[in-house]
């Protein structure tokens, strides 16, 4: 990663968003440098879950990848079926180690000329180093566009037009709006109430929508999460990892799944990612069974979360996320 991309988006970042908007409470951890929320979490949530207002994701991560082979190029490296993607149409795809590990994932939409993509803060310098390294003699160009390009979520499948993006993603429930960075500011002007990414994740985790390193670990298999549905074309081949995609698929089924549960609401704090996940039968020092990879306070359901978990764990049996209470909604098949 560059020394300009780093100071843009790495340690230290912080978005202008922060000093412009009122009430900003900058989140830590993957996420500083943009708002964890304005101070009032569950109105910024409602506002979004009915369509209103955005999201300031400017510490993630752009590349872009252009040129006249740009789709049918990357279509060998992704696990999605990107060599006849359609301009203007979002997908999600993933890079795959040889042996079927999620390295990263890939949120891209092609505007008829380059391919936009947005990732995770801190995976842009290992992502755009494995591009360049797979380029050979392909006619593509690839650019860690992030100095340059910022991400704003928009809520609502409509909305205004926002001149400042060069490429929109529109998705079921709103819109990745891909802007010049120097635009930021600019760009989210009548795009409704600011909301932080506590209200983002909430939604995310009720949308049972993995994020690589909440998620995932150095052993996770698209199988485990559902990502199959979304961002795996199982019709395709030639893309490194493809065998154990097709061998799990068809032959067996994945050690680990994703699981949506429902956290004891008498509980003050909520359990922390990594912590494990146990049988409730069997008390707080039984043998874990999985993880926590997401907790949060959503505006409806209460405290909720996700854990990755032996697949062999009965769906019906009540769990412990660290030391709260929590009972299972299936994601992935048992």
């Amino acid at each position: 990663m560059s020394t300009e991309t780093s100071q843009t988006t790495g340690s230290g970042y912080r978005s202008p968003l922060l000093d412009r908007l009122p009430g900003a409470v900058p989140a830590d951890g993957v996420d500083a440098g943009v708002a964890a929320h304005y101070g009032d979490l569950f109105r910024e949530q409602r506002a979004l879950a009915s369509g209103h207002g955005f999201v300031d994701l400017s510490h993630r991560g752009v590349v872009t990848v252009s040129g006249p082979e740009r789709l049918s190029w990357l279509h060998l490296l992704l696990t999605q079926h990107v060599s006849e993607l359609p301009a203007g149409r979002a997908t999600e795809a993933l890079i795959l180690s040889p042996h079927g590990h999620i390295e990263h994932a890939l949120y891209l939409v092609d505007d008829g000329a380059t391919v936009w993509i947005h990732v995770e803060p801190g995976t842009t310098g290992e992502l755009v180093a494995y591009l360049q390294k797979m380029k050979f003699f392909a006619q593509v160009e690839i650019a860690d566009a992030t100095a340059d390009y910022a991400v704003v979520f928009a809520a609502g499948t409509s909305g205004p037009e926002v001149p400042e993006a060069a490429a929109v993603r529109q998705l079921p429930y709103g819109r990745d709006l891909l802007v010049a960075r120097a635009a930021l500011a600019d760009a989210v002007v009548g795009l409704g109430p600011e909301a932080g990414l506590w209200a983002y994740e909430a939604l995310r985790v009720e949308g049972h929508r993995p994020r690589l390193g909440f998620e995932t670990d150095h052993r996770t298999i698209p199988h485990e999460l559902g990502w199959l549905e979304t961002a795996v074309h199982l019709q395709k081949g030639c893309y490194r990892g493809q065998e154990t995609v097709a061998r799990v698929h068809n032959l067996g089924r994945p050690p680990r799944r994703l699981v949506f549960l429902h956290l004891d609401g008498s509980e003050e704090s909520l359990p922390a990612h990594g912590d494990p996940v146990r049988l409730a039968a069997d008390g707080p020092e039984g043998r874990p069974v999985g993880f926590v990879t997401t907790a949060v306070r959503h505006h409806e359901l209460g405290p909720i979360a996700l854990a990755l978990v032996k697949r062999n764990t009965a769906p019906d049996a009540t769990l412990l996320a660290g030391r709260v209470a929590a009972s299972q909604e299936l994601i992935v098949e048992a």
